[in-house]
Parts: C-alpha cells; sequence; structure tokens
C-alpha cells in the first residue's frame, strides 16, 4: 500500500488469470454471463522504527464491473473507494487489465486514477498495481505509487518469486523497494510472506492472508 503519507506499502496478492474471452475489444464475461465473485485480503505490515499496522482490502466483481474498498493504504487511518471496468483476453498467454477511478478519505483526501494488471505464462504470472494520488489539500503531496510480483507456482498449492515497490514518499531512504516472496493456496485461501529490502539491517516484513469466493 502506498501509505506515501510516511508511510508506505502496498496491497497485491497473485492473481489468476482469465481464459481468453470473444469480445471485441476484449472484455470480461457480461454479467449475465457471470455471477458475483469476491476477495478479501489483510495485509499485516511490520516497518522498521514504525508501529505495525493492518492493511485490508475487499473486491467485487461482476463482468466487467470492478468494485473495491482499502484501508490503511494511501496513509494510515485513510479509506478509498474503487470502480474499475475488467478487461481480460488471451489463450497460452492470458492477461487482465482492470483500469480505475478512486476517491481517498480520511488523513489523506483526494483523487487517485489507478490500474490492476495480471499477464500469465505456463506457471509464470506478472503482477502489478499503481495509482497517482491527487491530494485535494495540499498539491505538493501528490504521489506515484505501484507494486508488482513476478512468481513461479512449481505446485498448484505453492508459488515464490520477487516483489518491487516504487512509491515517492516514505519514511525509508529508498524510493526503490526491492523483495522476496514465498505463498500458499489451499483451495480458495493463500498465505503469503514477504521481505522487502533483505539487504537492510533491519528489513520490513508483511504477511498477507486472502480469500476468495
Amino acid at each position: 500500500m502506498a501509505l506515501c503519507a510516511n508511510t508506505g506499502w502496498a496491497d497485491a496478492s497473485p492473481g489468476e488469470s482469465s481464459p481468453a474471452t470473444s469480445a471485441s475489444p476484449p472484455v470480461a464475461e457480461s454479467a449475465a454471463d457471470n455471477p458475483w465473485s469476491f476477495s478479501a485480503s489483510a495485509y499485516t505490515y511490520v516497518v522498521p522504527e514504525q508501529d505495525d499496522y493492518v492493511q485490508p482490502t475487499f473486491a467485487a466483481d461482476h463482468g466487467w464491473l470492478h468494485l473495491e474498498a482499502r484501508y490503511n493504504y494511501e496513509d494510515l487511518d485513510t479509506g478509498s473507494a474503487w470502480l474499475g471496468y475488467n478487461f481480460a483476453g488471451g489463450d497460452k498467454v492470458t492477461w487482465e487489465l482492470t483500469p480505475m477511478l478512486g476517491g481517498v478519505f480520511g488523513e489523506t483526501t483526494g483523487i487517485a486514477p489507478g490500474y490492476e494488471g495480471t499477464l500469465g505464462w505456463w506457471q509464470l504470472e506478472l503482477y502489478s498495481e499503481g495509482e497517482y494520488v491527487f491530494d485535494t489539500d495540499d498539491s505538493s503531496e501528490n504521489f506515484f505509487y505501484t507494486w508488482s510480483e513476478l512468481t513461479l507456482a512449481p505446485l498448484d498449492w505453492c508459488y515464490f518469486g520477487l516483489a518491487l515497490q516504487t512509491t515517492a514518499l516514505e519514511d525509508t531512504d529508498w524510493e526503490i523497494e526491492p523483495g522476496f516472496l514465498l505463498g500458499f493456496q489451499w483451495k480458495w485461501a493463500s498465505l503469503t510472506g514477504y521481505v522487502f529490502n533483505p539487504d537492510e539491517s533491519e528489513p520490513t516484513w508483511v504477511v498477507a492472508v486472502g480469500l476468495d469466493f
């Protein structure tokens, strides 16, 4: 999560690639053919020299429609609500893209265009999400944040890979923070651990729990 007003992290979990669609331009299946699906996640952050915190996210999808709510993402004690449009396509190489627009409220207030996207091939998956927050209280606090993961799933229930986040404002000397991840999937539940800045004396640790239903 961005937490760019002096603490910075982001929420992301390995996505599942969608099958190809025949629409032109390609979009997720129509709402009539595709029932509602929901996901929820909670990321616990252990950040050096800062208070630990939890970042929850809830998302709902219905055909092309994507709805999402986040807390402690753009800043602590800050919520955001998002509306997006789902696109998907591909066969051997699958892709998903959801451009979004969000409203941010709380300690940070603003408007944020953003995106979520996934590219999958074989057992490899590249996931990225990002946003640019226009702070309506102080334009000098505008910032861009992005989080990306590259994962390999050698087994249906296990995946590992690299993570990277880039942010403009944080309580850290890094603007680009690399990390590693290891995760486990069981039916509709996942558990993922991250370590960022592993060569630092005090790296940042993140533990994420995700549910799909």
